[in-house]
């Protein structure tokens, strides 16, 4: 069950014949939980989800019951499919796993309420024990959730659509609904979005920001004062000037060399832009040895 926190989209490692690692996209996870973060998504946008094959995903799903933190996985879909959506969450909840991360379908332009809610009410119909966290993310999708249409698919579905990752950050600050979880999916607005009622925090830079994230969200928790919460904002910003999966992955191949591969057509930062990456962030003392585990 997921619960209020700090969460990474969690990258996906590739080998050199660009097939999913499973054993080391699954080590990436365990090791920034183990640093700090409460939980990662596996195929999220940032895990390169749209770009990945079923069989994949299944075969990474198969073998995460055998990790120790399994309570602290949970997915996302990453297909426009409905019936890869159906396929891929009926063999994940075999394996015990009933929470998912759901973007609308993505692709054909003009999505509509109307459709988006068919959308979810097919899956829900379909697999009536499934709990969706929804995925607002205009940029990718092309649609945009609404508060009243989000409150409008929560009264319907009360016991399914449990939360949002917010990453089109027009729902974050408006909604209020008891028991629903929200999660705006950028770390600078973490403590914000925790002052006003919000859950934590699902982000793509947590992947390297999982010890600043978690030093926020414990301090608001405890009420101190916050030490950290500038910092990661800093470096938040920072990677927002580059595509973000080309960023971290530029930035953490640095430190081991299995973070170096992309799905086409995604490709590493150009060497100019790493450097800049590079200078900005030591600038702001945020050191890849510190803040990344070997």
């Amino acid at each position: 069950m997921i619960k209020m926190g700090v969460y990474a989209a969690t990258l996906s490692v590739l080998d050199e014949n660009s097939n999913l690692n499973v054993e080391e996209t699954i080590a990436h996870a365990e090791d920034i939980i183990n640093q700090g973060l409460h939980g990662v998504f596996f195929f999220g946008s940032t895990g390169q989800s749209q770009l990945i094959s079923m069989a994949e995903k299944k075969e990474l799903v198969s073998k995460l019951p055998l990790s120790k933190l399994k309570k602290n996985f949970f997915l996302g879909t990453g297909f426009n499919s409905l019936n890869d959506n159906l396929e891929f969450i009926k063999y994940s909840m075999e394996y015990e796993f009933n929470t998912f991360l759901i973007m609308p379908p993505a692709y054909y332009k003009g999505n509509t309420e109307e459709g988006v809610f068919k959308f979810y009410t097919k899956i829900i119909n379909n697999i009536p024990k499934v709990k969706i966290i929804l995925y607002n993310f205009e940029k990718l999708s092309g649609f945009k959730f609404e508060p009243n249409f989000v409150k409008k698919l929560v009264s319907s579905y009360p016991k399914n659509i449990i939360g949002c990752k917010d990453s089109t950050y027009n729902l974050y600050d408006k909604i209020k609904i008891k028991d629903f979880l929200m999660f705006p999916g950028d770390e600078s607005k973490l403590l914000k979005g925790l002052e006003i009622g919000c859950s934590g925090c699902i982000s793509a830079i947590a992947n390297v920001t999982h010890k600043l994230a978690r030093e926020v969200f414990d301090d608001f928790q405890k009420n101190k004062t916050q030490k950290s919460n500038e910092k990661l904002i800093n470096v938040r910003h920072t990677f927002d000037k580059y595509n973000l999966i080309s960023g971290l992955h530029s930035y953490m191949s640095l430190q081991n060399s299995k973070f170096k591969n992309l799905l086409p057509p995604l490709t590493l930062l150009n060497s100019n832009d790493q450097k800049d990456l590079l200078k900005k962030l030591e600038s702001l003392k945020f050191n890849l040895n510190k803040n990344i585990a070997a």
